[in-house]
């Protein structure tokens, strides 16, 4: 599936759980399984409980996705498309 199909969304890490998944709850309400994006992976980009987080969500299946961008501390809005 390319990066464009997926549904962004954003949401705020719970918990950190194994085998580099975490567990996010977005902003209405659902809660997802996701992993590191390769980028961020790549370039060792950290993730911790309570960070905000956009997500790139499959149509086919809601309940999986990729974490594609870590929110500043500051909250400054997310990349543009």
């Amino acid at each position: 599936m390319a990066k464009k199909d997926l549904i962004q969304v954003s949401g705020t890490v719970d918990k950190i759980l194994g085998g580099g998944r975490y567990r996010i709850t977005l902003d209405n309400g659902h809660t997802i399984t996701a992993q590191l994006s390769g980028r961020m992976r790549r370039f060792h980009i950290r993730v911790i409980s309570g960070d905000r987080v956009q997500c790139g969500v499959s149509p086919y299946d809601p309940t999986h996705g990729f974490i594609t961008y870590r929110e500043p501390p500051g909250g400054r809005p997310g990349p543009a498309t």
